[in-house]
């Protein structure tokens, strides 16, 4: 069973329920009030004639003038003597009525209800005494027939079931309305997520409503944004990835190839095979640096801190590269004012570093400098790696954090870009509260600021 289908059935039994218990409570309560008030008057009708018997010498003419008035109304009256035998009547005694009149009762100038079970009797009746002679010896009996109060109690029945009937269909109508209102934006939801489900991200919702419905709708287009953004970059990061790893292995197989020719001197293989070998090595680091990321993605990647002096850790990684400064002619420079106590991952601070160092070398042209600088500022140990590269473009500064961003997509192996290394610098500095930025001007050169956080004190 649908939702709308659901809704519909329970909003209907609630109202039914509240339209028929308060139908039932209404028609009983005017039932009730239009017998009280048929009975009171019997009753003081009653009382009217016992008073008139009671304060004067009465004859016969009386009680034929009593008996005429009621002929004129929907009672009857009959009034008897003490030995029941009557002494005027307004219509004809019926067996009901005699049956009511053969009753013994006491004398008593008061009016009651001698009969009042309207469902069951065959009339309401009211009973007073009055003088006869100047005796108290006559009994007034009025007798109401309850086909009319059944009349009046089929009438308003036939009411009430006239307006049950015209509020149900309102209800119906209106549930109709409001179950619609509820479940369209729901439907409506239903199928986009289905379109989600189904790989298909580029979908919106037009509900505008300012209630709990629109801010689901809301969040849904949201999430369909992001599922959207993500498919995107994960479509670009499979092409460039595609892109970096087929570059290296390009150049290996085509200078594979060339060290295969026998007429090559042993100089020129020697020089295709470093070739080579430097770009094994690129793509040896390439696949490194992917199984990092993939690490950072699920959680796996762990940060160890401990206290290290941040002066010991850069020598060790400068130490380690400087040949590679070396063979390319430029000169790798080291400043720094003070040793400096804090607590790091020192192999990830150093592979932050080593990328740091790594991306100035390939940027750099020969006869330049790459100065690093260690010092304090403020609260801050702040470390610098400054080059006399190519520099970056203002406009491509914000991108090169992003992963395999190339900052001029130019297809020559020296533009391709930044790689994974600065994504991977920035996600470890990151998680040790740290922060990067970058200072670059194009032609000139470009300065990454790394920011470490505070030093112990010894």
């Amino acid at each position: 069973m649908k939702l709308a289908m659901k809704l519909g059935i329970l909003f209907f039994a609630v109202v039914l329920l509240l339209q028929l218990s308060g139908s039932i409570i209404l028609y009983n309560a005017l039932l009730k009030s239009r017998i009280d008030e048929e009975t009171h008057r019997l009753v003081a009708r009653g009382k009217n004639y016992s008073e008139l018997l009671m304060k004067n010498k009465q004859n016969k003419e009386t009680f034929i003038n009593m008996a005429s008035l009621e002929e004129r109304s929907p009672t009857k009256l009959v009034v008897t003597g003490p030995s029941k035998q009557v002494i005027v009547k307004s219509d004809e005694i019926d067996p009901d009525m005699q049956k009511i009149i053969n009753k013994k009762v006491k004398m008593n100038h008061k009016g009651v209800l001698l009969e009042s079970d309207w469902k069951e009797d065959g009339y309401i009746t009211s009973i007073t005494f009055g003088k006869y002679k100047g005796e108290p010896n006559v009994i007034v009996y009025l007798f109401l027939d309850t086909l009319f109060i059944q009349d009046m109690n089929d009438h308003l029945m036939k009411e009430f079931i006239k307006v049950s009937l015209i509020t149900a269909g309102i209800s119906i109508v209106a549930i109709i309305f409001f179950t619609r209102t509820i479940t369209r934006p729901l439907i409506s939801m239903k199928k986009t997520t289905k379109m989600l489900s189904h790989g298909q991200h580029e979908v919106s919702l037009d509900i505008n409503r300012k209630d709990e419905l629109g801010e689901l709708a809301q969040e849904i287009t949201k999430l369909s944004r992001a599922m959207l953004k993500l498919q995107r970059e994960r479509n670009d990061f499979l092409a460039n990835i595609s892109h970096e790893l087929r570059t290296p292995l390009t150049y290996i197989k085509g200078y594979t190839n060339i060290v295969k020719r026998p007429t090559l001197s042993e100089e020129q293989r020697n020089e295709y095979l470093s070739i080579i070998n430097d770009e094994a090595n690129h793509l040896t680091k390439l696949i490194e640096d992917l199984f990092e990321l993939m690490a950072m993605n699920e959680t796996k990647f762990l940060i160890t801190k401990k206290e290290v002096i941040v002066t010991d850790v850069v020598r060790k990684v400068i130490e380690n590269i400087k040949p590679a400064f070396l063979a390319k002619r430029i000169h790798l420079v080291f400043t720094c004012d003070d040793d400096y106590l804090m607590l790091l991952d020192e192999n990830r601070i150093s592979q932050v570093l080593l990328i740091m160092l790594d991306n100035a070398l390939k940027h750099s042209k020969e006869e330049t400098h790459v100065i690093v600088t260690v010092g304090a500022e403020g609260n801050h140990v702040v470390l610098r790696v400054i080059d006399q590269g190519e520099g970056i473009a203002e406009e491509e500064l914000p991108y090169i954090w992003e992963r395999l961003y190339r900052a001029e997509k130019s297809r020559t192996r020296n533009k391709v870009g930044f790689g994974l290394g600065l994504t991977i610098a920035k996600e470890i500095l990151e998680l040790h509260g740290a922060e990067i930025s970058v200072q670059s001007k194009e032609g000139e050169g470009t300065t990454f600021i790394i920011r470490l956080g505070e030093e112990i004190k010894r």
